[in-house]
């Protein structure tokens, strides 16, 4: 199939939960935020728009908008009469950001207002499920505030699956793989997802399923699969770096030999990463530049992106440095908190030898470096974070963590930038309507105090947000944190 045949397809399937919902009816009862006047023009001035694609920030702008779309880039001249007017001199617009892979937290009261104050205004769900469903049409009818939604299947693994065999799709044969496919389908997902212990031959059935029934397919890179043959199989993202090493190593053959002859019981997620960090450390300390060129040259040549969520690592490979006081938990329910603070002790930290944990530690170094090459490759990088899934991963908060992390690995704050703007809106087939500040895109936008170009943490420095032309002000930003926090705080269930 060829690129342009596989971005059609893509396109078509990925627009129907985020753009589409742009044509639903004027909603009865506005979310929190500055009522949309569908009608009226909104005029931010004085600001310096970002312009992801590359060419130089744009000074002492007015950006006209007219309901959801960006309609001018002009000058206080071109005001209409009639306008409203928000003076926000000296402050920077950049598009809104997305965070292509969250686990977000089953709370209606945190998560979409937690992103949304945070500048996050789309999000690549990574796990299916009928409220996430439930959320994205209240979303687009205007009774929930929250970001854009891309949402996967339920996650489709080898059996036995190494995740929660009561939420995973277990698949052992080829019928088994093709009836996921097609459930996903069914069930309304926008992209199937695979897992890590799925077979090399049932990842082919699954592949060759998705085109057949015009899905995309997306997740990690599966254990005996090569990377470069994810690639070729028309996988369009590749989802952390758990797996991306082996066809990279000069002792390919022998992991190869080593991933094959491993025996998982159902559900034991810990000790498959105890026995990957074994096989990872190897495939580092056996990287062959000459080899993984040739690697990443086909994932650049097929635009197979990288969502490397290097937080998730800073808090796998480094647990001794994770914040136990963070302030930001308080934006997380206390009883997830304590589960959190209970897994780094007894799941994370635990039973590693002294010799294992300098080896962590050393590993993220590594991290970073390749992250650093796949960008030199050409390879697409996309922001994403894994946040609600891993311990001590703030939603929210932490795609600015990651930004700052991938300048860390050698992206420059341009590029850190583009991967949580550009990129995912181009990864998805959006970036005719999102990923830019453009007339006629989408008014998803974030208004920052400072330039994240010269600082990429001032991504963090939020003054205001606008999502699908809604504005949140700085005072209504506060409050919804507000909000959240006494949420979070609220004892569970029992």
């Amino acid at each position: 199939m060829s690129k342009l045949t596989k971005g059609v397809r893509r396109r078509e399937v990925l627009r129907a939960g985020v753009v589409m919902a742009a044509a639903a009816a004027v909603p009865a009862r506005e979310a929190e935020g500055i009522p949309l006047n569908r009608d009226r023009v909104r005029a931010l001035t004085g600001v310096t728009v970002i312009d992801t694609a590359g060419t130089p920030a744009r000074r002492d702008v007015t950006v006209l908008i007219r309901g959801e779309r960006i309609i001018a880039l002009g000058s206080r001249g071109d005001i209409p009469d009639g306008a409203e007017i928000v003076e926000l001199p000296g402050k920077f617009v950049i598009p809104g950001l997305c965070d292509a892979h969250v686990h977000s937290i089953p709370s209606e009261r945190i998560s979409p207002p937690l992103y949304l104050a945070n500048g996050v205004t789309m999000v690549r769900e990574m796990s299916g499920s009928p409220l996430l469903h439930h959320w994205r049409d209240r979303i687009s009818r205007g009774e929930l505030l929250g970001p854009r939604s891309v949402i996967a299947s339920r996650i489709i693994d080898g059996a036995p699956t190494v995740g929660d065999p009561a939420t995973f799709v277990e698949v052992a044969t080829e019928t088994q793989a093709r009836d996921a496919v097609r459930q996903a389908k069914q069930d309304g997902a926008d992209f199937v997802k695979v897992y890590s212990r799925l077979p090399g031959d049932l990842h082919r059935v699954i592949a060759d399923e998705a085109r057949r029934q015009r899905i995309p397919f997306a997740g990690h890179c599966p254990d005996a699969v090569p990377l470069s043959a994810a690639s070729k199989s028309g996988q369009y993202s590749i989802e952390h770096l758990h797996s991306t090493w082996f066809d990279t190593s000069t002792r390919e053959h022998e992991l190869r030999a080593r991933i094959a002859a491993l025996k998982i019981g159902q559900g034991d997620y810990v000790t498959w990463m105890r026995e990957l960090h074994r096989l990872e450390w190897d495939a580092a300390n056996s990287y062959s530049a000459r080899k993984a060129a040739t690697v990443f040259a086909t994932l650049a040549r097929h635009q197979t992106r990288v969502v490397p969520t290097l937080s998730v690592y800073r808090v796998l490979d480094r647990p001794d440095e994770v914040d136990l006081a963070d302030e930001r938990l308080r934006y997380v329910p206390v009883a997830m908190v304590d589960g959190w603070r209970w897994a780094l002790e007894n799941i994370i930290k635990a039973g590693w030898t002294p010799e294992e944990v300098a080896q962590r530690r050393a590993l993220l170094d590594r991290r970073l470096a390749f992250v650093r090459e796949l960008t030199r490759a050409g390879v697409p990088v996309v922001a994403g974070t894994d946040g609600g899934d891993v311990p001590f991963v703030i939603p929210g908060f932490s795609l600015h963590d990651e930004l700052a992390t991938l300048v860390r690995a050698g992206l420059s704050p341009l590029r850190a930038l583009r991967a949580a703007t550009l990129e995912p809106a181009r990864m998805l087939g959006l970036d005719d309507v999102l990923g830019t500040v453009t007339p006629g895109k989408f008014a998803d936008l974030v208004v920052l105090d400072a330039d994240p170009l010269a600082d990429i943490r001032n991504t963090s420095r939020i003054h205001a947000v606008l999502t699908r032309g809604r504005l949140i002000t700085a005072e209504q930003r506060v409050r919804m944190l507000d909000g959240i926090a006494a949420a979070a705080a609220e004892p569970a269930p029992s």
